[in-house]
């Protein structure tokens, strides 16, 4: 299983502290307008079952996507070194050394690698919102602080999912599990992983006004997160066969808003819109509502490329049919299915051998999935445009549009 292409990987304000950050000294922003409050609901993912079968089975077109430029980038990944001294210093825990080496180790291995969307999506989107006066160097690089937390915070999910899964492979190499038989023994190192992130918060942020709200906000995205696995794992207990009559897409819905959209999504707009000032509680609600609809058509889009996606691309190869997740692709299949098709369904669905993955793969060809995939991902796309202009008034479009861009036909 993965959230987002990994994990399948949440108030405060300004005040004072502006002037510290590097913006101006006099108080609070002008006040922001009060959204309406958002009645719609966005049903989009139970309307599934209504797209008419294509008989066209050629495979979408797709794009790797990548949430800033390459020099914003390198911008990000030139702090890294920065990151790893804070959290192996030497002083800060002097009598332990091998064990700060192995911190800097299990860091330099786990945290880098992947495309670092979540991470650079905080400095992204502060651009975006702040006040021009609050964009400096030095709130940019408190903003790419705030990403190293979000890719530490992914890496602790990461690390951990993989030895729940038994996962060979991540980033393109093995997963950290398997790198000297560590086996079990790596959760430890999952848990250090986490514990960095309270560690860089408390260092560059304890001051800030909105300090404990990012601390509530992290606390709150892991359990969440953790809520999304544990659901995740009761549709497909491990050592047993999936339970396939829980495959509905209301339990889908509510395993990918958990276990991915929420950390994944939402938590880097929610940080940068904290150290931007904005405090209204229903600005956040309606950037939470957006985001987490955005963050489950990723998931849809996670599930199709571990079954079609190319490995050299994706950096893992597909295990979701072998290890039998809860997946979009399963759940309209089933909802398809002819009786006969099921009882195929029901026989190999879960089973890792290749002649039991390749069945279903045919059973999927043969109900149309691909092209009702295809299907779903422009109709979800141009919904969620929609959505957009109806309930993010007040805040700039521009950061959903951005992160709705990367992700449409993405194959990565």
């Amino acid at each position: 299983m993965v959230m987002m292409s990994g994990l399948r990987g949440v108030r405060g304000g300004l005040g004072v502290w502006a002037g510290h950050l590097g913006g101006r000294c006099g108080g609070r922003q002008a006040p922001r307008p009060r959204l309406p409050t958002l009645t719609t609901t966005l049903p989009y993912h139970n309307r599934l079952c209504q797209l008419s079968t294509v008989t066209s089975i050629n495979l979408p077109p797709a794009k790797t996507g990548h949430a800033a430029s390459q020099d914003v980038k390198r911008e990000f990944m030139s702090l890294f070194p920065d990151i790893v001294r804070d959290l192996t210093e030497v002083g800060t825990h002097s009598d332990i050394p091998d064990a700060q080496k192995w911190y800097a180790k299990v860091l330099q291995y786990n945290a880098v690698g992947g495309k670092m969307n979540r991470g650079l999506a905080v400095s992204l989107s502060f651009k975006l919102l702040a006040n021009q006066d609050l964009i400096t160097p030095e709130n940019i690089r408190l903003a790419h602080i705030l990403g190293w937390c979000i890719e530490l915070l992914q890496s602790f999910f990461l690390v951990a999912d993989d030895i729940t899964d038994g996962s060979k492979m991540r980033r393109g190499k093995p997963a950290w599990y398997l790198n000297d038989n560590l086996g079990l023994s790596a959760f430890n190192d999952a848990i250090l992983l986490e514990a960095g992130v309270y560690k860089l918060l408390q260092k560059h942020f304890r001051d800030a006004p909105y300090y404990l709200d990012m601390l509530e906000l992290f606390h709150e995205m892991t359990l969440k997160t953790s809520l999304g696995q544990a659901l995740d794992l009761l549709s497909c207990p491990a050592g047993k066969r999936p339970n396939l009559s829980q495959f509905t897409m209301e339990r889908y819905n509510s395993i990918v808003k958990y276990k991915t959209a929420y950390y994944s999504f939402y938590l880097p707009v929610a940080l940068s819109m904290y150290m931007a000032g904005i405090t209204d509680k229903e600005l956040h609600r309606q950037a939470r509502t957006i985001l987490v609809e955005m963050g489950q058509f990723f998931q849809v889009q996670d599930d199709y490329l571990d079954c079609y996606g190319d490995s050299s691309v994706t950096g893992k190869v597909g295990t979701d049919i072998g290890e039998g997740k809860c997946t979009w692709l399963s759940v309209v299949a089933l909802q398809r299915a002819s009786p006969s098709q099921r009882r195929l369904m029901e026989e190999h669905y879960g089973n890792p051998e290749p002649e039991s993955v390749n069945k279903v793969k045919d059973l999927y060809m043969e109900l149309g999935l691909p092209a009702t995939y295809r299907a779903y991902e422009d109709s979800t796309s141009s919904m969620i445009r929609i959505h957009i202009q109806q309930i993010s008034r007040g805040l700039n479009h521009n950061v959903f549009f951005k992160f709705l861009d990367k992700i449409h036909k993405r194959s990565s």
